[in-house]
């Protein structure tokens, strides 16, 4: 906190106005937030994502036929929370992309976000069947989240097979937590904490970087546990 004083006082007489160093160090902290952290929100990324968009749109209206390009617009369109647009380019592919396990799994989170749950979970299912690890496991994650609230038995097994595979993802670890929180399995939930964190320590350097944030979740609902 000294040292945040400090450079506030710095920037007070170089800029000659208070207002205007606590705008500078507060884009100082969100800067090194970012750089070493990442839980707070790019303020370029929506706009980088929307460029990005533009141009693809602008790119398949010219070339129709080109996959790789519709794929990228759907996962976009999925990160915009967009499922019915993204399922209207996915559906289509379905013969071309038969083997791509991340296809099925894209083609089936939008499937469920859009009210066909079954036709989701077997589109996951044929994800998993392709590539047990997807995503590290995210699929099964996603399946036992949706069927928490309304089928125990089946959102267990969707967790059981998901350990199995012994991800190295702090992600999946929060996200399993979170969902043993739903079905009030409060001891079930610090174990998955415990597990996340023991997994990061263990990670090399330049992956600590990927899933920092993540183990910060993880601690913070591990101080709330």
């Amino acid at each position: 906190m000294g040292k945040i004083f400090l450079l506030f006082v710095f920037f007070t007489w170089l800029f000659g106005n208070p207002i205007i160093a606590i705008l500078v160090l507060l884009f100082i902290v969100y800067v090194i937030e970012r750089r070493f952290i990442g839980l707070t929100p790019s303020l370029l990324k929506p706009i980088r994502r929307s460029s990005r968009l533009k141009k693809l749109k602008r790119h398949i209206a010219q070339s129709p036929n080109d996959t790789s390009s519709k794929v990228e617009i759907a996962r976009i369109l999925i990160e915009k929370k967009k499922y019915n647009e993204a399922l209207s380019l996915l559906a289509p592919l379905e013969r071309m992309l038969d083997d791509s396990a991340e296809y099925w799994d894209d083609l089936g989170l939008c499937l469920m976000q859009t009210g066909k749950s079954e036709e989701g979970e077997a589109a996951m299912s044929k994800a998993l069947l392709l590539n047990p690890r997807v995503k590290y496991g995210a699929p099964y994650l996603r399946l036992a989240a949706y069927y928490s609230n309304q089928d125990a038995e089946r959102a267990l097994s969707y967790i059981e097979a998901f350990q199995e595979i012994h991800s190295s993802s702090c992600e999946a670890y929060y996200r399993l937590a979170a969902i043993y929180e739903q079905m009030n399995r409060k001891e079930d939930a610090k174990q998955a904490v415990q597990e996340g964190l023991r997994i990061y320590r263990s990670l090399p350097r330049y992956k600590k970087r990927v899933e920092r944030k993540w183990a910060i979740r993880l601690r913070i609902r591990r101080t709330q546990g």
